[in-house]
């Protein structure tokens, strides 16, 4: 090894970096006198085996000739970094003049930002959200809720049955179902809501669906009383409808619900009807294996597309299940 040696590494080094027409041939140029492989590197590595005194001055000389090739290295770099921006900016010109060609944003349809908004309301209350599947058993969808086997909801006119039609499977109609199963498997108190999408075999007009959307709630816990039951719907409405709505129970008839009532909202200066609520019949309870004589609770349900059509005056069912980008967009993407 001898000085001028070194020397000679380091004007080719300049020279390679100096010529080098883009940051590819530079790359090439870098490992060729300053990579892993270069004649400095090697020489770098070589000083252990040198006489203490020759170690001393070849190592400076080396640290030396280092540093200006990292330098050289540096130099090239950024003129050839921005001899490269700038033919972009050349090239690649935006003319921000031409007309956008825009897409449309994904989101939620109006059903499951409603079905979210009546989720997050429940929830800061307190309550659970169940869900459970959409094909039930018979004795899940009709007999635990107290319905009889004579009841017209039983009937093909009304019901969507599983075939075989001796497989007790139905395609459920209303979410109560997941009532009965938090029931079984659970130990009070229960604080729950259950949205979820059900099956009736109507046809679509207006203001009927055979495919459609319900939320019930259920509550069983100690002392829980139809005051309870009206101070739940009056906190949902005014979520739903504005600070202002208020509630009406009107006596009415359910199988799993005793007393029942059907639930109307006072809204833009009218009653509009809502949906059904009740105590939990006894007998409901009981099937469940709750104890009757320490618990009672309280039930309710609505029509999501029923909510989302009072409170946006839609007046077509069609408008909300046909799917026309023009009616969804009016809600907001709800992401």
């Amino acid at each position: 090894m001898r000085e001028s040696e070194i020397n000679t590494w380091v004007s080719d080094a300049r020279l390679a970096f100096a010529a080098a027409s883009d940051l590819d041939s530079l790359k090439i140029a870098r490992l060729a006198h300053s990579g892993d492989k270069s004649p400095i590197a090697l020489a770098s590595r070589s000083l252990g085996s040198l006489l203490p005194a020759d170690k001393v001055n070849f190592g400076k000389l080396i640290g030396d000739a280092k540093s200006v090739i990292a330098q050289a290295l540096s130099e090239a770099t950024t003129e050839l970094e921005t001899q490269r921006d700038r033919k972009v900016l050349l090239e690649e010109v935006l003319d921000v003049t031409l007309p956008s060609n825009r897409s449309h944003r994904g989101g939620l349809h109006p059903i499951s930002i409603m079905k979210n908004e009546i989720s997050d309301f429940f929830v800061e209350q307190g309550y659970s959200v169940k869900d459970g599947p959409e094909m039930e058993s018979g004795w899940l969808n009709f007999d635990a809720l107290n319905i009889p086997a004579d009841h017209p909801a039983r009937t093909m006119q009304d019901t969507f049955f599983v075939e075989p039609l001796d497989s007790g499977i139905v395609l459920r109609t209303q979410t109560s179902p997941v009532q009965i199963r938090t029931m079984l498997t659970s130990t009070p108190p229960i604080y729950i809501i259950s949205p979820g999408r059900t099956f009736r075999a109507d046809e679509l007009d207006a203001t009927h669906s055979p495919v459609f959307h319900q939320v019930e709630g259920l509550v069983v816990d100690k002392g829980i009383t139809m005051a309870h039951l009206k101070g739940t719907l009056d906190n949902f409405a005014q979520a739903m409808f504005g600070p202002q709505v208020t509630t009406r129970l009107r006596p009415s008839f359910f199988p799993f619900t005793e007393p029942s009532a059907e639930v109307d909202v006072f809204f833009n200066n009218r009653w509009i009807e809502w949906g059904g609520c009740g105590m939990v019949n006894p007998k409901v309870l009981e099937t469940c294996g709750i104890d009757t004589d320490i618990y009672s609770g309280f039930a309710f349900g609505m029509g999501i597309e029923r909510t989302l059509m009072v409170r946006h005056g839609v007046t077509d069912m069609h408008d909300i299940v046909e799917g026309d980008l023009r009616f969804t967009r009016q809600f907001g993407v709800g992401l």
